[in-house]
């Protein structure tokens, strides 16, 4: 693993949420993109080397709504960079990590991305995700 690439929060609505993290992170956001395969609306912020990922849920009974629901808004997931993402997917199932998703699927932010299951990782959700090529 490279880097921490972003870190994932829940929000029930972006229109809300980005003023808030404008201010916070004194940046504007730089891209909104809606990822029809995770039923997520993104809006993405860069401070320096570091990034933050908004999640809204598209459909009410999506996984960020249901995140929502049981846990309220805030952190969701931390994403690392990986620069070969099949290899790193192999190299975690044999150390016995068990990942969400079998082949890597396409993320927001133009990049490949994997889930590894929170109750692998002490109840944090990880993402893995590389640059599309």
């Amino acid at each position: 693993m490279q880097k921490i690439e972003h870190i994932g929060i829940a929000v029930k609505s972006l229109e809300a949420a980005i003023p808030v993290f404008e201010k916070l992170l004194n940046t504007p956001c730089y891209k909104t993109e809606a990822v029809e395969s995770e039923k997520v609306n993104t809006a993405f912020f860069q401070n320096g080397p570091n990034k933050i990922e908004l999640l809204e849920s598209l459909d009410p009974e999506g996984v960020i709504a249901r995140f929502i629901e049981k846990k309220g808004e805030g952190l969701h997931h931390v994403a690392f960079a990986v620069e070969d993402i099949e290899a790193e997917m192999k190299r975690l199932q044999e150390q016995g990590f068990v990942l969400l998703n079998e082949k890597p699927k396409a993320g927001a932010d133009n990049k490949l991305v994997c889930f590894l299951h929170p109750k692998h990782t002490h109840g944090v959700l990880v993402e893995l995700c590389c640059d599309r090529k």
